[in-house]
């Protein structure tokens, strides 16, 4: 019978809503179970050896760092998971994909929480532009990995073949069932046979000694790191919608918590802000920021957020584009200009974030900069700023009135 712990955990065994058992072997069962796996499986010697290698102190270091992670995010995508009746252990899929990191990028291009190829996320409806990589949206995504393994087991009928496949595909996976003749795990996994490549026979093994030790809380209560039980379900996502334009930056200051942070919830946006096509777009924030973000969070003026460029004589969008570092795709965009051709004094929103100054173009320098940072903040180059300046070091003073573009 399946029962509660009156504690909550960020631990994926206590957030599956923890079961207990008469022994850890139960435990270890019901676990090869949730991924349709025989219990005689435990008994595999590349997966004994495997266990034995992932339970020393060093691979635990590992397996929490990686559950710390994700602590923030973690609840939501095992309701996504559950939502959908895929096995909640399959969470463990996304650790080994990519250790709970949504900037992971492979040399292969597979990029986001479950790296997913460029194609295949595409295919279930993420976009992927100038502005935006929703691989590495932290719901969307999940949503999307559902989709995909759903499909996977409807076609091969079970979770083992299913998260198999996503690692090797699902053609490679037919032709392995084909050439062995059946669906046995031990038969597809066997290493003289190669009916699959070698690292997709250890990738099944990781995911289940991952979810072994995700399960085991005897020994998480047990370990030095029993701190972290404690660190309750309190940081659940929430959905918010900003309009185009509007600055991650921005509303990390409105909400009062470190952009980094924030960032680290919204690595979909290539950009410090929301797309401009975007009337409205979906953000996440913790929601325990969500009352804040109701009652002080107002959309910006564009205008005063950004810089705003008066069309001269001679400008066009790859001048200005190459002037203020930025795309001038970016600059149509924000614009809506639909062709290539400007009007004199036409007024054009730039977006890179508007100096300290009542001028466009000055800005002054504060206390902790450096001409580094100011370089990426108004995205140019550090030897142009020196030129324009007549610097000839990296030094600055703090007051001292910068020109940013000239």
């Amino acid at each position: 019978m399946k029962k509660i712990y009156i504690f909550i955990s960020f631990f994926p065994a206590l957030l599956f809503g923890a079961l207990t058992f008469d022994t850890s072997h139960e435990r270890e069962v019901s676990v090869l179970k949730s991924f349709d796996i025989d219990a005689s499986f435990l008994k595999d010697p590349v997966l004994t050896d495997l266990k034995k290698r992932k339970r020393t102190h060093n691979h635990y270091h590992s397996f929490f760092r990686a559950m710390d992670n994700g602590y923030m995010f973690i609840p939501k995508i095992t309701r996504i998971l559950s939502k959908a009746d895929i096995p909640e252990e399959f969470l463990f899929l996304a650790m080994a994909e990519s250790n709970f990191s949504a900037k992971a990028l492979s040399n292969r291009s597979a990029a986001g929480l479950w790296q997913f190829m460029p194609e295949t996320g595409k295919r279930y409806g993420l976009k992927i532009d100038d502005y935006v990589d929703e691989r590495r949206d932290l719901v969307k995504s999940t949503e999307a990995a559902v989709k995909h393994l759903t499909y996977l087991h409807d076609k091969f009928g079970r979770w083992y073949l299913a998260a198999l496949a996503y690692n090797c595909g699902e053609g490679r996976m037919n032709q392995a069932i084909k050439r062995a003749g059946t669906k046995d795990l031990n038969t597809l996994l066997d290493p003289k046979k190669q009916y699959l490549p070698p690292e997709s026979r250890l990738y099944i093994r990781k995911i289940i000694v991952k979810a072994l030790i995700g399960n085991d809380e005897a020994y998480l209560e047990k370990s030095e790191f029993d701190h972290l039980l404690n660190r309750a379900n309190a940081y659940p996502l929430a959905t918010v919608k900003l309009p185009k334009g509007e600055r991650l930056s921005r509303l990390a200051g409105i909400l009062q918590m470190p952009y980094q942070d924030l960032k680290k919830l919204n690595h979909q946006l290539e950009y410090d802000f929301v797309p401009p096509y975007a009337k409205r777009y979906d953000l996440y924030i913790p929601s325990i920021k969500l009352a804040k973000f109701k009652s002080d969070y107002r959309p910006a003026d564009l205008q005063k957020l950004y810089l705003v460029h008066t069309v001269k004589s001679g400008d066009n969008l790859i001048r200005l584009g190459k002037k203020y570092s930025i795309s001038y795709k970016a600059i149509k965009d924000f614009n809506n200009v639909r062709g290539s051709v400007l009007r004199l004094k036409q007024k054009l929103i730039i977006p890179v974030q508007k100096p300290s100054m009542d001028s466009d173009t000055e800005y002054i320098v504060k206390k902790g900069d450096t001409l580094i940072a100011i370089a990426r903040q108004f995205r140019v180059k550090v030897e142009k700023l020196k030129q324009i300046n007549h610097l000839k070091s990296d030094r600055i003073y703090i007051g001292k009135a910068l020109t940013v573009y000239d």
